[in-house]
This record gives structure tokens, C-alpha cells and sequence, in this order.
């Protein structure tokens, strides 16, 4: 990851340098060329939702302040917190839940984030595992010899994936001391292996509907299973911040009838020490120019200002909670 940012900022500091506006010299420890601060957003991986709506924010913030050189990255719920806290970047993509623990050093932070504060809250992420339509898999528990996709370490959905397996007894080594395997790849790779026969389910967590699952609704059809309602009190009960949430059946084609699962909030962290002027005006253009990122997925259809300080498990950030002030935007 940190190989990756430093090679776009030595692209955009370059293309500065080409341009004659800058100096090589002037690039800081703090992320700024020529007096312009470097902006860079931790998103998801490829196949995903987070990803093109990191890219298009991108744009966004460098047409909407031009003092900002802005940047878009892959990433995931949990290492975004920890790349955040550590200024690998100054914007990231996670879960509530992942910054509830981050920031208090729990579950899988050894030390807690404590750079890391709320920028806002957008919409809900949705638990999902994926069968072929054909599968005799018809629960969870039947994962406890299976071939699975549950995502990569540093994910939040491959900790939630873990929470509910655990709900039924089951953990990775479980699974491959019975003779399955885990298989942690990203989204695109996990629908090849679910096409080509490898894996028997694909979990994650993401938007509703979404595209991986999108195309393997396609072919070979699914089904989505849900997570019995004992099993859903105690995930519920161990992840902050989360809710039941149903998955109607018109979502995908193939689905037969609604699925009960676990919704848990997306939001937005940003670092502690980005300048309170320059957070409040990253803040108003996330804000104004929300309707574009409806044309990059429609699940920013369901995302409005009202809730931007829902699940803020973080301290919000002053400069972002002086934007809110203004609007009038209170905790819900």
C-alpha cells in the first residue's frame, strides 16, 4: 500500500515538476508540493463498491479545491483505519465497527488508532454469502468442510465473516481441519473461482445489490443464505454499530425469497491532523457534489446529510463537525 501512494505522488509531483510549477525540493514530510497538500482517499478493492467511489471523490476534490493534488487508492475496512492513523493516507473508506476498535485498540488493533477521526457517515454495508443456485448448501453450518472466499486479512468483511461463522461454531482453521479450504482473494478473483467451480461460497461485505454478485446471479445463478435468527442475535451483540437487515429477493435474479442478514454503517475517517480549514471545505464538497457519486453506484441513492454523523464511533473531526453546525446536522 505505502508503495503504491508513494508512487502517485511521485507521478503527481512529476507531472507538477513537467509543468514547471514546482521544484523537487519542496516536496515535505507532510504531504505537500509547492504549498499544495496531498489528499489521498484509501477506498476498496477492484470489483468493488468502494473503489470507483473513491476514484470519482477524487476528482471531485481536485476540481473543487485546486490547491489540493488528490489521490484514489485500493484498500479495506480495517487497514484503511490503520493507514489512516498512520498519515499513509488522509481519507479512507471503512465500517463502524472497524473504527469503534481501532480506535479504542480492540479485537485486531494491537494499539488503538487514536489519529483517526469521523468525516461522515454514508450508507449501509451489507453482509452476503453466495452459493451456486445448484448447491446443496442450504445454512451457514454446512460451511464447516467447505471451500470459502471470505474476503482478505485487513478487510472488515472478512472479520464480519468471521463473527458469524464463529455463531456457528466454525473458524478458517476449523474449516481447513476438515478439509476445506479459505481462499483470501479479492472480489474479482473470488467470482472467477465461484465460475470455474473452486469455492463453494463467496462472502463479503459490501452495498446491495452488488456487482460481483451481480455477475455470478448472472451465471451460474445463486442463492443467498441467511443467518438463523439465534445466530444473528449473537453477531448482532458482538459488532458495534450493526442491525438486522433483510435483502429483498428482487435484488438478484436468482433469489427465491428475502434473505436475513446483518447491515453494518459505511463511513468516511479522515486524520486528525488534515487542517480543520481544509476538512471543512473536503466536507462541503463531499456534501454538494453527492448526487455525482450516484452515477457510480446507485447505493449513494440512500445516502443523505441527515445521517452523516450516524454511527460516528470516533470523535467527529472539528473541521468537519464545524460544517455540520452550520447545517444543522445533529447525532441520531
Amino acid at each position: 500500500m505505502k508503495a503504491l501512494w508513494r508512487s502517485a505522488i511521485v507521478l503527481a509531483v512529476t507531472a507538477a515538476v513537467a509543468a514547471g510549477a514546482y521544484d523537487l525540493a519542496t516536496v515535505s514530510t507532510d504531504y505537500s508540493a509547492g504549498g499544495r497538500p496531498f489528499v489521498r482517499i484509501v477506498s476498496g478493492p477492484a470489483g468493488g463498491t468502494w473503489y470507483p467511489l473513491g476514484a470519482k471523490m477524487s476528482q471531485v476534490f481536485a476540481r473543487d479545491l485546486p490547491e489540493v493534488l488528490s489521490s484514489s487508492g485500493p484498500g479495506g475496512g480495517i487497514e484503511n483505519v490503520r493507514d489512516v492513523n498512520q498519515r499513509n493516507a488522509e481519507l479512507g473508506f471503512s465500517v463502524s465497527d472497524a473504527v469503534y476498535s481501532g480506535y479504542r485498540g480492540l479485537d485486531k488493533f494491537r494499539h488503538p488508532q487514536s489519529n483517526v477521526r469521523h468525516f461522515a457517515t454514508v450508507y449501509t454495508n451489507v453482509f452476503q454469502i453466495a452459493v451456486p443456485r445448484k448447491s446443496p448448501i442450504r445454512s451457514i453450518a454446512d460451511l464447516k468442510d467447505k471451500n470459502i472466499s471470505p474476503g482478505k486479512a485487513g478487510w472488515s468483511g472478512t472479520a464480519v465473516a468471521q463473527s458469524v461463522l464463529k455463531a456457528y461454531g466454525i473458524t478458517f482453521d476449523s474449516i481447513k481441519r476438515n478439509g476445506g479450504t479459505v481462499h483470501h482473494v479479492d472480489y474479482s478473483d473470488s467470482v472467477a473461482l465461484m465460475k470455474d467451480g473452486h469455492i463453494d461460497a463467496f462472502l463479503a461485505l459490501s452495498s446491495v445489490p452488488q456487482s460481483s454478485f451481480m455477475e455470478l446471479d448472472f451465471e451460474p445463478g445463486i442463492r443467498l443464505l441467511d443467518i438463523d435468527e439465534t445466530q444473528l442475535r449473537q453477531v448482532l451483540a458482538q459488532i458495534p454499530g450493526s442491525a438486522r437487515f433483510v435483502i429483498p429477493k428482487a435484488t438478484y435474479g436468482s433469489l427465491e425469497r428475502d434473505v436475513q442478514t446483518v447491515g453494518i454503517p459505511v463511513v468516511m475517517i479522515v486524520h486528525k491532523d488534515v487542517s480543520d480549514d481544509l476538512a471543512y471545505r473536503l466536507v462541503r464538497s463531499f456534501w454538494e457534489r453527492s448526487q455525482e457519486l450516484v452515477e457510480v453506484s446507485p447505493v449513494w441513492k440512500s445516502v443523505t446529510l441527515e445521517s452523516a454523523l450516524l454511527a460516528a464511533t470516533a470523535p467527529v473531526h472539528p473541521g468537519a463537525q464545524r460544517y455540520y453546525d452550520e447545517m444543522g446536522v445533529t447525532p441520531r
